[in-house]
């Protein structure tokens, strides 16, 4: 006999334990279930970890500029990576543990440990389990995705997964992909004192982002002493004893990496650890989504609509699996659209949201809306407005100057279009504009506004008041 639920949710990554409480605090009978840990990417092996480990680096690296800043230390800095791992081990534990409780803590809500398979489009099996409910919400999120390089399945390559679980300093961490994750793990483990080479397929980093912008992180992340290979080719992957060889030939070097270059440089690289950063793919060619009839596109990610509905009435998908969105963020947003449209009777869609993001890089990357190259391919009329950061105080003040800021306008109704703020604090200032954006504000109101000296912020209504027309090309 199978047991009958009000809602199911399957995965209880960002999306999936907020909804289960809402639902049961309406007075449903709900069921969570989780095949492997609670919290999901984020909290156990994205953001939350990464994020800590990020702190220890910044710590190692202000230590070494300590003189700087007139501070005296005896000796060299050094990193005791075991006690590094700890620190994050212990603050990962207590949100687990926190979540835990929150859930326990909820009546109406059972939490069921397992994998969970559709049979039927309202019917999943969870072991020798079969749950039914007219209501299931997919959350199921992703995993890294490998290149196919010959040989990399012979070897042991790293993910942001497994990394969680390297307790030691990489003499040489060797780095795919030159995109956000990445570049978060290159600076962290530089920092950390370890040999860094990262190697990109394209001819410039994260190429989503302005050249500009590319450029920018590019030069900051040399300063530090990272190594870079773009237009990366004809890779192959092998093993000499403890070291790990990749041989691949490079269309452009870490100096002549803006642009495209023909010529193919043949390398031959030695490495300790291998770290693959090239992407994530979804969780779902273990679901039997195919017994309930629901649908994924090439990618495998699961359709869906505005609302998230999937193809499937009665069943919705959240967070990373519906590529959407791959960001914390907008799988908690997900979480929201939902409870929003079914308990509140409300009427919210994914499109509704402006998309925002960070690269946690120091100093950081602050991202809303449009990029400079969406506007200009948009051909409309719009306002652009660029600031080094070595013109904000707060910047000065900290000795951390490098980057700038970045808006574009709509020179018809003065709506902001999009930011970049890369630089201290870029992360927390972007919200000032992302703010602005979700209200339909003029750009004006934040100019006219009285911001708190020294901060970052208050040097956002300066920018503003140097918007200049966007030429049609750059």
């Amino acid at each position: 006999m199978n047991t009958a639920y009000d809602a199911i949710v399957i995965g209880a990554g960002q999306a999936g334990p907020s909804l289960a409480v809402r639902f049961a605090q309406a007075g449903m009978k709900v069921a969570l279930i989780e095949r492997e840990h609670l919290g999901g990417t984020c909290v156990n092996d994205g953001c939350i970890p990464t994020k800590t480990l990020v702190a220890s680096a910044r710590a190692a690296h202000m230590a070494r500029c300590a003189a700087d800043y007139g501070v005296v230390l005896g000796g060299t800095v050094g990193v005791d990576m075991a006690a590094v791992k700890a620190r994050k081990d212990r603050i990962v534990a207590q949100s687990v543990e926190g979540l835990a409780n929150w859930l326990g803590a909820t009546p109406g809500l059972d939490l069921i440990n397992g994998h969970a398979r559709f049979v039927a489009s309202h019917t999943l099996q969870v072991g020798a389990q079969l749950l039914e409910a007219p209501k299931i919400f997919i959350n199921v999120g992703g995993r890294a995705a490998l290149p196919p390089w010959p040989g990399l399945d012979q070897v042991p390559v790293l993910t942001n997964t497994s990394m969680m679980d390297v307790d030691t300093l990489p003499e040489h961490l060797l780095i795919i992909g030159g995109s956000y994750i990445g570049l978060e793990f290159a600076q962290m483990y530089r920092r950390f004192g370890a040999r860094v080479t990262v190697l990109e397929y394209g001819d410039r980093l994260i190429a989503r982002e302005d050249a500009d912008v590319s450029a920018e992180i590019l030069a900051i992340l040399q300063r530090e002493g990272i190594n870079f290979l773009f237009g990366v080719r004809d890779a192959q992957v092998t093993r000499d004893a403890d070291t790990l060889r990749v041989r691949c030939t490079a269309g452009a070097s870490a100096d002549e990496a803006q642009g495209p270059h023909e010529a193919h440089e043949l390398h031959d690289l030695h490495a300790s650890h291998l770290l693959a950063a090239t992407g994530r793919r979804p969780n779902t060619d273990d679901l039997g989504l195919e017994h309930a009839g629901i649908a994924t596109d090439a990618r495998g990610y699961i359709t869906v609509d505005d609302e998230l509905h999937t193809s499937v009435a009665g069943v919705w998908a959240l967070g990373d699996v519906n590529g959407r969105g791959a960001f914390t963020h907008t799988s908690y947003n997900d979480h929201e659209i939902v409870a929003a449209n079914l308990l509140d009777g409300e009427h919210r869609r994914v499109s509704d949201r402006l998309p925002c993001y960070a690269l946690f890089i120091d100093p950081p990357l602050g991202r809303v809306g449009m990029s400079e190259a969406q506007v200009r391919e948009s051909g409309r009329d719009a306002l652009i407005g660029v600031m080094p950061m070595s013109r904000v105080g707060r910047a000065r003040e900290r000795g951390e100057t490098q980057g700038f800021m970045k808006v574009l306008v709509d020179a018809q109704s003065e709506h902001i279009l999009g930011a970049a703020l890369l630089g201290i604090e870029g992360d927390e200032a972007v919200h000032t504009l992302l703010d602005a954006m979700a209200g339909g504000l003029s750009y004006r109101t934040i100019q006219r506004a009285m911001h708190i000296h020294p901060t970052v912020s208050e040097l956002i209504p300066t920018l503003l008041g140097q918007l200049r027309p966007l030429k049609s090309a750059p």
